[in-house]
């Protein structure tokens, strides 16, 4: 692979890109906001074509910073990486230019665009990634960042689901960082080139899957994995659509990435790391599909779709260590985890601009509203089929992979293996009905269901046409791949195959029947289930008539919420009373010790001091400070903003009397100093008290690392 050190630009473009619009605070909404996002977003776009295209064709780059963070960052941009690069920058233009109609009417919009650019950055970051520090460094970035995303609207719900999202995330990477700090003892190198053949000739096998076990964990953590997956059905209905169209399509997918690194180079062909990620996926799989049946919020039965698909991917990984690279298994997983991105980019964004016109995603208030709206019927049919597995689209295809996969998988293992191989195809079927099930729900919702008359006046202008335009694209998609899938997913899959360490793609002979009776009957017993699920379970416990409206119900019950039946009293009240108790003892111990060896005499210096600064302290504020102190302005500003402001102001009247214009400069730069330093302090705090609460699970991270390291 060529050295190419433009190759950052992927990465600098996002970062200046935040500081860029951070020159447009106190600007409020204008248009040179937007439009500057757009072409940034845009640029973005461009530069990963550009970087994307020629390596697609064969070839490659790698870039190297040395001595940067002590062990340097290192990149490369491989088919693999090429393919997430296009999709990830077209899904950030896609959502920022629906972002403008999004946050029309939203707070704290400057605040939003930075954050949406650095964690593009990020993001980009952990793709291009090419060893594990650098992975770990912008992997934890991205989860600071997206933070804002989940708090942006401040209410008490985001900043639970915030508070949530960010301690999976934080201890998710601390224990990633007690697996690298094995990996490391182990191996003695994190650069992915060559760590499979290091990985390989370790003799401390359980050790090395110990630091296998410790890595999921916080790769899994950010994928939405089982039972780790308790932020994703809280953050995506509090976050805005377009960030969470990105949180479910590409963030969880950087985690996915974790997990393909451990399956394809860290743990290849471990048997015993394959059946644990099986078992996860498997999990993950069923509960998600469960919990969007009994979802009755838009927004949140998607995000639960997120958790369920990601357990279809992550089943397809566990199959890859279990069949030793398995052709099936790989481009399975690795389709599906594309689809996936796009299928939830469609229905995320379909999602916002339900809110942008009803500001509201309640089941019961959204009825009827696609009705009418031909090309927002033909988007989300795009997007409900491909995730259902219906043949002729996309996530047909990807799903019969993984479906050959685990039928090839049960033919190779006998006895106990065989029949947990066997009970797994029946929960991926079953979790594919329950798919079928709660996206025929949303459909009938949407297009079936007598609309109110408050949804009948929501049918002109409700999407415009560049959005229109970039969520033809994706849609197309989804159905022209399941049309033709050896011209565009095949070719596709096969920049996966190196990556993942497997002997190729399927292809020619190889390739499965797609549409044999044998692959239609799985897809058909999928959405029989679905069916049958749908009219048992949906439309006689959680539908109701009041009158001449449908009403949704939450039947699902309270213990079904592991945060709030599991992890909150465990975490937020067993824990901290225990700790409280003990770090009460120990201060009461420093303090008397403290006391005893001090002696009275170096005490009451100690109370002498105290007093004489005290009593300078109140002299001064009493005279001096008392005498300067500006008075506060109507405008609510600081001391700073307001004599900054004033001084301002006054040179603005000199200039009007000196230059006599014909429009004199009426602004009051208190008034805009008051109104920027308000949003900077308030970003300010949101962000403190993130990283803060980020730093604290970190100081306790950290204590548990190196006892680990201490004892181990």
């Amino acid at each position: 692979m060529a050295e190419n050190l433009w190759l950052t630009l992927l990465l600098v473009l996002p970062f200046a890109g935040a500081l860029i619009l951070c020159g447009f605070c106190g600007q409020g909404r204008g248009r040179a906001m937007y439009l500057t996002a757009d072409l940034l977003a845009a640029a973005e776009f461009a530069l990963a074509l550009f970087f994307a295209v020629p390596v697609l064709c064969g070839g490659g780059y790698t870039c190297r910073i040395k001595e940067l963070c002590g062990f340097g960052l290192s990149f490369e941009l491989d088919g693999f990486r090429a393919v997430w690069l296009i999709i990830l920058s077209f899904m950030w233009l896609t959502a920022v230019v629906f972002s403008k109609e999004y946050m029309e009417h939203h707070r704290h919009v400057l605040r939003y665009y930075c954050f949406t650019f650095l964690t593009l950055g990020a993001t980009a970051g952990v793709f291009l990634s090419a060893d594990l520090l650098t992975t770990f460094l912008f992997f934890e970035l991205m989860s600071f960042t997206s933070y804002v995303w989940v708090a942006q609207e401040e209410t008490k719900g985001a900043l639970r689901a915030a508070e949530t999202y960010l301690a999976v995330a934080v201890l998710g990477g601390l224990v990633m960082l007690m697996g690298l700090f094995l990996l490391y003892h182990l191996t003695g190198t994190l650069a992915l080139d060559g760590l499979r053949e290091a990985c390989a000739a370790v003799q401390e096998r359980g050790m090395l899957l110990a630091a296998g076990i410790l890595m999921l964990f916080g790769f899994g953590a950010k994928a939405g994995m089982f039972p780790l997956h308790i932020w994703l059905p809280k953050a995506h209905p509090v976050a805005p659509a377009p960030a969470s169209a990105l949180l479910s399509g590409v963030l969880t997918k950087a985690g996915i990435f974790g997990v393909i690194l451990l399956s394809g180079n860290i743990m290849h062909q471990e048997k015993e790391f394959g059946w644990l990620v099986l078992f996860l996926g498997a999990a993950t799989m069923l509960h998600g599909a469960v919990l969007g049946v009994f979802s009755v919020d838009l927004k949140r039965t998607l995000a639960c779709s997120s958790v369920s698909q990601i357990g279809f991917i992550l089943v397809g990984l566990g199959m890859v260590n279990l069949t030793g690279g398995n052709a099936l298994a790989v481009n399975g997983a690795f389709l599906h985890a594309v689809n996936h991105s796009l299928i939830k980019l469609v229905l995320f964004l379909l999602a916002g601009v339900v809110y942008c016109r009803l500001h509201s995603l309640d089941l019961t208030q959204i009825c009827g509203f696609g009705r009418k709206k031909p090309f927002f019927l033909a988007v989300f049919l795009c997007g409900a089929f491909a995730v259902a597995g219906m043949p002729l689209f996309s996530g047909y295809i990807s799903k019969t992979l993984l479906h050959e996969a685990i039928v090839e998988g049960g033919e190779l293992f006998a006895g106990s293996a065989g029949v947990l191989l066997s009970v797994t195809e029946w929960v991926f079927l079953v979790s594919g009905g329950l798919t079928a099930a709660y996206m025929l729900k949303l459909f009938t919702v949407l297009f079936l269901d007598e609309p109110s008359e408050r949804v009948k006046k929501c049918t002109r202008n409700y999407l415009s046409m560049p959005v229109r335009l970039l969520l033809a694209v994706p849609a197309g998609f989804l159905l022209l791949a399941g049309l033709l899938p050896d011209r565009i997913l095949l070719p596709a899959a096969e920049q996966a195959s190196a990556f993942f360490g497997a002997a190729g793609a399927v292809h020619g002979a190889g390739a499965p029947h797609w549409f044999s009776m044998e692959n239609l009957s799985g897809a058909g017993i999928s959405i029989g289930i679905g069916i049958f699920v749908y009219f048992t379970v949906v439309r006689q416990w959680l539908r109701k008539r009041d009158g001449q409206e449908t009403v949704y119900v939450n039947r699902l019950p309270a213990w079904y919420d592991l945060e709030e039946s599991v992890y909150r009293p465990l975490f937020l009240r067993l824990l901290p009373f225990l700790l409280a108790g003990a770090c009460r003892l120990a201060e009461s111990v420093v303090e008397k010790t403290a006391w005893f060896l001090s002696g009275p005499l170096l005490a009451a210096v100690c109370r002498l001091a105290d007093k004489l600064v005290a009593g300078i302290v109140w002299l001064i504020s009493g005279t001096m400070l008392s005498e300067k102190k500006p008075r506060e302005h109507l405008h609510g500003a600081g001391r700073i903003a307001y004599c900054a402001g004033r001084v301002m102001d006054d040179l603005v009247l000199l200039l009007n009397r000196t230059v006599r214009r014909k429009r004199p400069i009426q602004k009051s730069f208190v008034h805009i100093f008051a109104v920027g330093g308000r949003r900077t302090r308030r970003t300010a705090g949101l962000v403190a008290r993130s990283v803060s609460y980020g730093l604290m699970l970190a100081g306790i991270g950290l204590v548990i690392t190196m006892l680990y390291l201490l004892l181990g």
